[in-house]
């Protein structure tokens, strides 16, 4: 029996389509035959043909009676519905309704019948057989059909997996697992919450609570992964509430959003969509941000709207996030053609009634950019073109200064010779206290429009707002560690950190955008916006995370080594400048940065002699004339330290 109940004689029965609605009904009221007969012949006193023939109503008739109103019973309440080896509690009440029914239906005929001809048609014996009969036949077959399947689910070696949550969202993925044709995870019980009642069941199984006996359990049941649904992982801080899964090796899954679970019965399998393994991304992201979306939209509703840099990672985010305040028209400036060609597709086709001009241009080029401002008359401006690597750009401060400097400067200028109402600068936090060739040149972008914008607002008060926003590190961005150490686990490590120590602070791109979009609405020009960027994580702490939820051990299947400081990094960011201070806004997410005040034509003259000498492919004169401007420049692991102040 052992070796039956091993082999791969009913291996494909797990896989079988579950029966229709009208064969559970058919196989139903089989049930109820057998179950009308069986009573009939204890009711009669083992066929008393007497007693059974003395009955007003044949027995023919009175069984077609009884599985009619079997029939219209199952049909009122709906027994038929479900999937039998999913059955539920739910599902026994409703056979249990329907045979009551039919038994109360029964029982008043007999008392009407017999007030009026003094006879009933059914015997009260066989009645009172009938009832408990079916409905354990029914009962019966439901226990069996799903004790069957779990039993032989268990052999086909899908892996089992705990579901994090007990409200409807964890029930329904527990139900859509199980009615799932391919089965890819078998759910053999939920977590809940310490503070949760423990020690019950929800859908036959069992509920455990979060502690160290959950994860010895796992361990001795060989149980390795835990899913988390999307509702959950908004009820949680996932960066702190999931990180015991994490150390413990277990791995973590969630699926694709999903709503609607009123009714848990009715969700088809396929609404549960791909169960992926969780991101670091979804550890690391923070409570959806507020934002004003009225005030958003009275700034760009019905107005021609450009984004530079339109195709990099914070570009095109603006760009789609724009979309939903209505603009007239969208430009899109960008000197890299590929990526702008699959931004436009993709635009086209989640956005189809919107309006896109793509435009093949590079900022640095003064006289395309007014070309550009000359045709299109941009009312709003966020200019996101810029080189952002240190270490590149600590190689090529030349190239920094014509992206970085001379493109700000020439997107400022037109934008005040064209009439722009608003120009959003995004900036970095490697701007404060800068150590780098990069955030020293993001400095002088953001001394310049700070300067030009004073200089404007003394002549004309309704001048071009200059607006300035400093965030840090944005999760996923091209060319950011996260892809970077995804990667590196791909191909099975090693994976590169430069420090132990070293930490960086991180927001996911809509995030970032997102304030940028309220920043651009609460400035009244020439502020610097900070953003809240939540705590500090060391890269170290990621870089282990990372491999263990891709399903490995640290040290262990992949290693971690370390390579030293590249040059200009520092182990930390800053977010503003320590003789800096910050006044609230409206939204607790964003800051005023306080920071000193420079006047326009000595910063114009400046930027001026520093953009011509980056022409002169000189490095070391050019990052002097940097720390010229920007005297708290002080490079790090870089070879232009000999130029500081010793």
């Amino acid at each position: 029996m052992k070796e039956i109940r091993h082999s791969d004689i009913f291996s494909h029965l797990p896989q079988v389509s579950y029966l229709p609605r009208w064969g559970v009904l058919l196989l139903d009221l089989l049930l109820c035959c057998i179950a009308f007969w069986l009573s009939v012949w204890v009711g009669s006193g083992f066929f008393n043909y007497v007693n059974l023939y003395s009955q007003p109503l044949s027995i023919g008739w009175q069984f077609l009676t009884v599985m009619g109103l079997q029939l219209v019973s199952f049909w009122a309440f709906h027994t038929y519905s479900g999937i039998l080896r999913y059955s539920t509690f739910i599902d026994t009440i409703k056979v249990l309704l329907s045979n009551v029914a039919t038994g109360l239906i029964l029982v008043g005929i007999n008392l009407i019948s017999d007030h009026v001809i003094g006879k009933h048609p059914f015997m009260n014996t066989m009645l009172a057989i009938y009832v408990p009969m079916s409905f354990v036949l029914l009962f019966i077959l439901r226990v069996g059909v799903k004790t069957l399947s779990e039993t032989l689910e268990r052999n086909q070696g899908s892996p089992q997996v705990l579901i994090y949550g007990t409200q409807q969202a964890g029930l329904a993925i527990a139900k859509m697992l199980r009615a799932a044709g391919n089965n890819p995870y078998r759910p053999v019980g939920f977590i809940a919450d310490k503070d949760e009642r423990k020690d019950y069941e929800l859908a036959g199984m069992r509920v455990r609570v979060l502690d160290e006996k959950l994860f010895a359990w796992m361990e001795k049941r060989g149980i390795r992964h835990v899913i988390v649904s999307p509702i959950k992982m908004r009820q949680i801080t996932p960066a702190k509430d999931l990180q015991v899964f994490i150390d413990h090796n277990i791995r973590i899954l969630t699926t694709p959003y999903f709503t609607q679970f009123d009714n848990v019965d009715a969700i088809d399998a396929t609404r549960i969509g791909r169960i992926d393994a969780i991101k670091i991304e979804d550890l690391l992201e923070r409570p959806q941000i507020q934002v004003s979306t009225e005030n958003v939209r009275q700034i760009i509703q019905n107005r021609i709207v450009m984004v530079s840099g339109a195709a990099g990672s914070i570009g095109s985010e603006l760009v789609r996030q724009i979309q939903q305040y209505e603009p007239q028209v969208t430009i899109l400036v960008e000197m890299a053609e590929s990526p702008l060609h699959d931004l436009v597709l993709d635009l086209h086709t989640q956005y189809p009634e919107a309006r896109f001009i793509p435009v093949i241009a590079d900022v640095r080029n003064r006289e395309r950019m007014e070309q550009i401002f000359n045709e299109m008359r941009p009312d709003v401006v966020y200019h996101a073109a810029a080189y952002k690597h240190v270490p590149l750009m600590e190689s090529h401060p030349n190239e920094a200064i014509q992206a970085n400097v001379l493109g700000t400067k020439n997107m400022a200028d037109m934008a005040v010779k064209y009439g722009v109402q608003r120009f959003v600068m995004i900036s970095t936090d490697k701007a404060v206290n800068p150590t780098n060739i990069m955030g020293a040149s993001k400095r002088i972008a953001e001394i310049y429009v700070q300067s030009l914008f004073r200089k404007l607002h003394k002549q004309d008060p309704d001048c071009t707002k200059f607006i300035t926003t400093r965030f840090g590190n944005v999760l996923g961005s091209n060319g950011s560690v996260i892809p970077f150490f995804r990667k590196q686990i791909a191909a099975g490590g090693p994976l590169t950190v430069t420090h132990p120590d070293i930490i960086r602070y991180f927001m996911t791109i809509p995030e970032a955008c997102c304030l940028v979009m309220e920043a651009s609405t609460l400035g009244n020009g020439g502020e610097i916006f900070v953003f809240d960027m939540g705590k500090p994580v060391k890269i170290l702490d990621m870089a282990r995370n990372m491999i263990r939820l891709a399903g490995y051990t640290p040290e262990k299947d992949i290693r971690i080594v370390f390579t030293g400081l590249r040059p200009g990094e520092k182990l930390y960011e800053e977010l503003l400048n320590q003789k800096e201070t910050t006044i609230p806004t409206t939204n607790e997410k964003i800051m005023v940065a306080r920071v000193r005040e420079f006047e326009y034509d000595e910063v114009n003259e400046s930027v001026n002699q520093l953009i011509e000498t980056s022409r002169l492919s000189k490095p070391f004169t050019t990052v002097k004339l940097m720390k010229r401007i920007v005297p708290e420049y002080i490079s790090n692991n870089s070879v232009y330290e000999q130029l500081d102040p010793q």
